[in-house]
């Protein structure tokens, strides 16, 4: 299912701002595995913001 820019856009900051939290989270609680899917789940969220910029730009 195809999805706009505007909502990739979205999906993508929520993804960075979780795993933010995650992170700081596993860092706060000694928890190496809760810190890294925090990473992970940051870099799933700038992959999205990617997409529907790449999606912007394809339009114009």
């Amino acid at each position: 299912m195809a999805t706009d820019s505007k909502s990739d856009k979205a999906e993508g900051a929520m993804d960075k701002v979780k795993g933010k939290v995650k992170e700081a989270v596993g860092k706060a609680t000694d928890k190496p595995g809760t810190e890294a899917e925090g990473k992970a789940q940051q870099s799933k969220g700038h992959a999205e913001s990617a997409k529907g910029n790449a999606k912007d730009a394809i339009k114009k």
